[in-house]
């Protein structure tokens, strides 16, 4: 078991943790943070809602929407390849193993899969290929989990703003190297301001954001290794939360031309989107919306979707399922969102 493996074993039977640090984790946690945040908040009766994910990437936020008395639908806009450019990722990631770099910085759970990839590809798992010198950044809960449950522990991430620019503010100055693996679109401005902060940093596309369906012969998903259920994550409660999190979690799904005819109808109450990109292309593919509203993941989303001419009725306090759910409750009930704030920073990323 590697030094990743062992520390987050240790942290998770850590019986000396505060009450707060616990409300903290129930409340960042994706499954265990929907049953708190969501209690006794309904959605209005036979309400109908878009979600723009792909069936492997909505479950948590589909049983969600279930428990509050939505009627979920799915709409899968973007995929994810393989990226183009293997060597260099290969060449940053054999270097990432031998010690090469103090840090490594993921920013969604899209990056995790990529780089399991790539351990697979080396006979090994994530946790075991990296050295037990690095340090571990990510930005937003779900992403950490994800993180945890392969047995990667995480040495620091933002607990108010979920992105790059929350990332950037607790980042400590003069650090060494980074590796960032980043999709093929990722704002620079992450690069930027750890590099700002005295970083000598590596970015590597790790991956292509791409319209849905992938090439089968190029997804990320079909080389993507299955989990390993014999990991100390993946013992005791985790498991159950697991489990719990994948009931009841499937939802029709839509194409573009059926989706807009059911906005022409008026027979969807709200659309969700999960990232910029899947903004830009509700936009594209779906405007005008008409009385279905616009529920966005983060404020990035939220400026890029007003941008383009479209009427963001709620923005998600925070990038998870309960967020989003308590959005959507809020844009059905009318009720607006907390102000938006200009996006100085890196913009936040897609991380339910």
């Amino acid at each position: 078991m590697g030094r990743h493996s062992a520390r987050n074993f240790e942290a998770r039977n850590d019986s000396d943790r505060s009450d707060s640090a616990r409300t903290v984790e129930d409340r960042n946690d994706p499954v265990r943070g929907d049953q708190a945040g969501q209690r006794g908040m309904t959605a209005p009766a036979g309400a109908r809602v878009l979600v723009a994910r792909s069936p492997d990437r909505a479950g948590e936020l589909v049983t969600a929407l279930r428990d509050v008395g939505a009627e979920p639908l799915l709409l899968p806009l973007i995929d994810f390849e393989l990226a183009s450019d293997q060597h260099s990722l290969d060449v940053a990631f054999d270097a990432l193993g031998a010690g090469a770099y103090a840090w490594l910085v993921v920013s969604s759970v899209t990056t995790v899969q990529a780089l399991e990839a790539k351990a697979a590809e080396r006979g090994t798992t994530l946790s075991r290929w990296l050295p037990g010198s690095l340090l571990v950044a990510t930005i937003g809960p779900a992403t950490r989990r994800f993180l945890e449950s392969r047995g990667v522990a995480v040495d620091l991430a933002p607990t108010g703003q979920q992105s790059g620019a929350g990332l950037i503010d607790i980042w400590p100055e003069h650090q060494g190297s980074v590796f960032l693996p980043q999709a093929d679109i990722a704002d620079p401005r992450l690069r930027r301001g750890l590099e700002a902060r005295g970083a000598f940093v590596q970015a590597v596309t790790a991956y292509r954001t791409v319209d849905y369906p992938a090439d089968p012969g190029r997804s990320l998903a079909a080389c993507h290794p299955a989990t390993q259920q014999g990991s100390p994550a993946h013992g005791g409660n985790a498991a159950q939360r697991d489990s719990s999190a994948q009931r009841d979690n499937t939802a029709a799904v839509l194409t573009p031309d059926q989706a807009k005819t059911e906005i022409g109808a008026g027979r969807l109450d709200a659309v969700v989107a999960a990232s910029p990109s899947a903004a830009r292309r509700i936009h594209a593919d779906l405007a005008p919306l008409g009385g279905c509203r616009f529920v966005a993941i983060g404020r990035s989303t939220a400026a890029e979707a007003q941008s383009l001419g479209l009427s963001v009725a709620s923005t998600a306090e925070e990038p998870t399922a309960s967020g989003l759910v308590d959005a959507v409750i809020r844009a059905l009930a009318s009720q607006p969102s907390p102000p938006t704030q200009p996006v100085a920073g890196p913009p936040a990323k897609d991380t339910i």
